[in-house]
């Protein structure tokens, strides 16, 4: 936690993208790797981590967003289902180049809702530690290169000063109770989210119980800059730690082609969130945040902190996700099925 915090702040004092999470991320890795196994911490690390994003992201949402995507239904599903192609594609050339199987290549190219994907792996025919190590791999270079990338394209605002509030016009409450406050709604989310059983429970949980108090108190409320750094730590330490290089070397031709295809899909990804933006005259920053292939937590870090529709950009990755765990494992296991009768046929 020590090496995290210290390369978190040499990222931030860098101006990386989001290096409250990508610094803490690595310093993980780097620990994992030294130790030769993974070190998981204790899971209340990445849920804290989870709902304190959540809540930030939830006091940057506008009633406005809802009315968006709404207005924007038909680009919104075109742009999901193209991105989907675009991933199963991906699935399909990872399992004849990588020497994995038609479903372990399909569930690894699955975009967001990986840690849903991966306890379905098994039941689906697949192999849970391909798919473990593929999905994390896919979220690792998509939360290293998207921000990354954006940040160059877009110039980064003054953050020194910045929070995550509610537009003006309501009564400020002194810090602690504030704190206190967003506390309480972080303990709910996360206990609500569970009960639930909601995809990434913690954060939208707390997400959810945020945006109810937002809008229901008369109140002010906020989440400074530095209590939203402390969140992505979390993520970015928990995230990192988790890295198994021994499992890592065993997939070795499967990672490299992995890595190729998904830079590939990213740009793939890229274009399909250009094209939105010239379909629908949204903001570029917000179009092409709202689709890219996972990392949804640094994905809303990134765009609050290049100023753009934070609100937006969730409601499009939250519909995506949604979409993809009620019919993406009953798609990857079809698909895999045709295909194989298709193999037994032409032998």
């Amino acid at each position: 936690m020590t090496l995290a915090i210290l390369v978190g702040f040499i990222f931030d004092w860098l101006n990386f993208p989001v290096g409250w999470l990508l610094g803490p991320m690595i310093a993980g890795i780097i620990y994992a790797i030294i130790k030769g196994s993974p070190q998981p911490l204790p899971r209340i690390i990445i849920l804290l981590g989870k709902a304190i994003v959540g809540i930030a992201t939830a006091f940057r949402f506008s009633p406005e967003t809802i009315s968006i995507v709404t207005t924007y239904a038909f680009p919104v599903v075109g742009c999901i289902l193209i991105t989907a192609a675009l991933s199963m594609f991906k699935g399909y050339l990872l399992s004849v180049w990588g020497g994995v199987s038609r479903p372990t290549g399909f569930l690894a190219s699955i975009p967001g809702a990986a840690s849903a994907i991966v306890a379905m792996s098994e039941e689906l025919g697949a192999d849970p530690i391909a798919v473990t190590i593929l999905q994390y791999l896919r979220v690792l270079l998509v939360v290293f290169i998207v921000p990354t990338a954006t940040i160059l394209m877009f110039p980064a605002i003054d953050k020194t000063e910045t929070t995550f509030l509610l537009a003006s016009g309501k009564t400020t409450i002194p810090m602690f109770w504030n704190l206190l406050i967003v506390a309480g709604c972080c303990g709910l989310g996360i206990w609500g989210g569970k009960k639930l059983r909601l995809p990434s429970s913690a954060f939208l949980g707390s997400f959810i119980v945020g945006l109810t108090t937002l809008w229901g108190t008369p109140y002010q409320l906020q989440v400074p800059q530095w209590l939203f750094a402390v969140g992505l730590l979390l993520v970015g330490i928990f995230i990192g730690v988790q890295f198994d290089w021994e499992n890592a070397r065993k997939l070795w031709k499967a990672i490299l082609v992995e890595i190729v295809l998904v830079i590939i899909l990213i740009m793939g990804f890229f274009i399909v969130g250009y094209e939105f933006h010239q379909f629908t005259q949204v903001d570029l920053i917000t179009s092409m945040l709202s689709f890219t292939p996972g990392g949804i937590e640094a994905m809303i870090a990134t765009v609050n902190e290049l100023g753009g529709d934070a609100g937006l950009v969730l409601a499009i990755q939250l519909t995506r996700m949604l979409t993809i765990i009620l019919i993406g494992p009953g798609l990857t296991t079809l698909i895999a099925k045709r295909m194989k009768r298709t193999d037994i046929v032409s032998e």
